[in-house]
């Protein structure tokens, strides 16, 4: 791996953060601004870069997008949060041009799978699957130190099919659906419960029959997701992480009992692991994106 700094950019629906990281994946200067919709090009993104730059000397630059990526021409597609007159100017030759510096676009997901594989929870693995379960649903994977993906970011795994018959019937069918932070309050208010996902949580947490239930439920969907991943790619470590998946003591053994149960015959199993990186994966990721992106 290079030993040159890279700029990384994590950009939100609401925030946009940016940071130098170094070969390592240690921040060494971070900033954050509010993101404007008013705007009409996302000039937040070329000026956080200036400015987080200004006294590094950095080269390449690594900008998340929680959206659809096309890899092969580095450009957004998909971006739900953001505005979308800014879809034309969310490419990375539009951001170079800006910047004079090297850019690649990548998916959120797709950039905290590579934090976590070279510098979190799964750096001991060659093979690891990254999930985050939070207000959505999403992961990535690395096989042999390399993301997999094609022209896009592939392993979406919150919106996989994971119960026909409830397909067909219009009710719960993907791992989003069930486990997701806004879909586990909706099953709680169905059940009778009027809470947020964290008071659900803490209902679990003192042994509420119901709301366990609920939970249970909840996360055994999106476990569900986590067997298909491991029989995609058998990996040896899969990484939780996000609002809710973070909650190790309550997710981590239910989606280890669905995984021993129903995942991967004749291959050790994974572990099941916490993310270590936080809210910093996806900046503390560019540092490792070069490598792992081909």
């Amino acid at each position: 791996m290079s030993e040159a700094n890279t700029v990384a950019v994590d950009l939100g629906g609401t925030n946009c953060r940016a940071a130098v990281v170094g070969f390592n994946g240690e921040i060494l200067h971070q900033i954050k601004h509010s993101v404007d919709h008013a705007e009409v090009d996302p000039e937040v993104v070329i000026s956080s870069i200036k400015q987080v730059s200004d006294s590094y000397n950095v080269t390449k630059v690594v900008v998340g997008i929680p959206g659809i990526i096309d890899y092969e021409l580095q450009k957004a597609v998909y971006v739900p949060n953001l505005p979308q007159s800014w879809i034309e100017s969310l490419t990375a030759q539009w951001i170079s041009s800006r910047t004079g510096l090297e850019v690649s676009l990548a998916n959120d997901a797709d950039l905290a799978a590579v934090g976590e594989s070279s510098f979190g929870a799964a750096k001991s693995a060659r093979d690891m699957v990254y999930v985050t379960i939070s207000t959505g649903i999403g992961g990535g994977a690395i096989l042999g130190g390399k993301l997999v993906h094609g022209k896009y970011a592939a392993n979406d795994i919150g919106h996989v099919m994971v119960d026909l018959s409830a397909a067909t019937e219009g009710g719960r069918y993907t791992p989003e659906m069930y486990g997701s932070g806004p879909n586990l309050d909706e099953q709680a208010s169905e059940a009778g419960l009027s809470v947020s996902t964290e008071e659900l949580v803490e209902l679990v947490r003192s042994g509420d029959p119901l709301a366990t239930e609920v939970f249970d439920r909840g996360i055994a969907g999106a476990a569900a997701g986590i067997v298909n991943l491991a029989w995609l790619y058998a990996p040896q470590i899969v990484v939780i992480g996000g609002g809710v998946g973070l909650n190790s003591d309550l997710v981590l053994p239910r989606v280890e009992e669905l995984l021993n149960k129903y995942g991967p015959t004749g291959v050790e199993p994974a572990k099941v692991v916490s993310a270590k990186l936080g809210d910093s994966v996806g900046l503390v990721g560019a540092a490792g994106w070069w490598q792992a992106f081909s």
